[in-house]
């Protein structure tokens, strides 16, 4: 098999790792490939934060919901949505003085440029997960970033226009996370559809979440919870923590619309 198909297909979420440092070698094989990663108009509308200081990775145990592996972790990196860094440009190269002369207004970062600065930070991110399983490293996902953006904004020194949207978390992972059986994944006749979305009826349903159902019913996880898309709505989507990144993404929104 292809050695890049292999690593795709064998990749999973690591959160235990080796009392092992990743060398400079390895941290710049990393970042080169991550920079070749695809880039709206060749924009790069992201920046890296590459978080060595341990004591910034102790507070992001705590304002990425309890999660103490991240402290544990060798590597942080925290990729952000940056639209700033070109908004600054802009004036440096004197587009105001432009927008004068034509009698239009500068125009100011919006809803859309967010959501394209998330694609390339996100396009980055998983760039770099796949480099890193390459060099032997595994990674994590922390969605939970997105939370508390009033204490990431401080701490990190976030100017207006930037967004932390995603962090990973690399270390080489222990035996046991090696060994450690893959998540199962959805089969794709319900994932991919040809030319027009389509949404499942319930029989669909009932047999594209088979196994998982097989989990609660083992597993009697509460009185009443009887289905795993109950379950799952209380787990996940009504979840505190959804609440606060919620919140916290609309405060983001109001500073990046003012």
């Amino acid at each position: 098999m292809n050695q890049t198909i292999d690593i795709l297909r064998r990749r999973k979420s690591v959160r235990e790792y080796e009392n092992r440092e990743v060398s400079a070698e390895v941290r710049a094989e990393i970042l080169n490939a991550t920079l070749r990663a695809p880039t709206a108009g060749n924009l790069t509308l992201y920046s890296i934060l590459d978080v060595t200081d341990q004591s910034l990775k102790d507070k992001l145990v705590t304002t990425c919901d309890s999660q103490p592996f991240i402290a544990t972790a060798p590597m942080v990196w925290i990729f952000l949505a940056d639209y700033q860094r070109w908004y600054d440009y802009f004036h440096v190269s004197g587009v105001e003085e432009l927008c004068a002369q034509k009698g239009t207004p500068m125009l100011k970062p919006e809803e859309g440029d967010l959501f394209l600065a998330c694609c390339d930070a996100l396009i980055a991110a998983q760039t770099a997960v796949v480099a890193a399983e390459a060099l032997g490293l595994g990674s994590c996902y922390i969605g939970d970033i997105i939370e508390n953006y009033e204490t990431h904004r401080e701490i990190f020194n976030l100017p207006p226009y930037t967004f932390p949207i995603g962090m990973v978390v690399f270390g080489y992972p222990t035996q046991t996370q090696k060994e450690r059986i893959q998540t199962p994944r959805f089969d794709q006749k319900f994932i991919v559809f040809e030319n027009q979305y389509r949404s499942l009826d319930k029989d669909e349903f009932n047999e594209m979440f088979f196994e998982r159902q097989k989990l609660i019913s083992k597993n009697k996880i509460a009185e009443g919870i009887d289905t795993f898309g109950k379950a799952t709505y209380l787990r996940k989507f009504s979840a505190e923590y959804s609440a606060e990144m919620r919140r916290s993404v609309r405060e983001m929104l109001k500073v990046w619309k003012k």
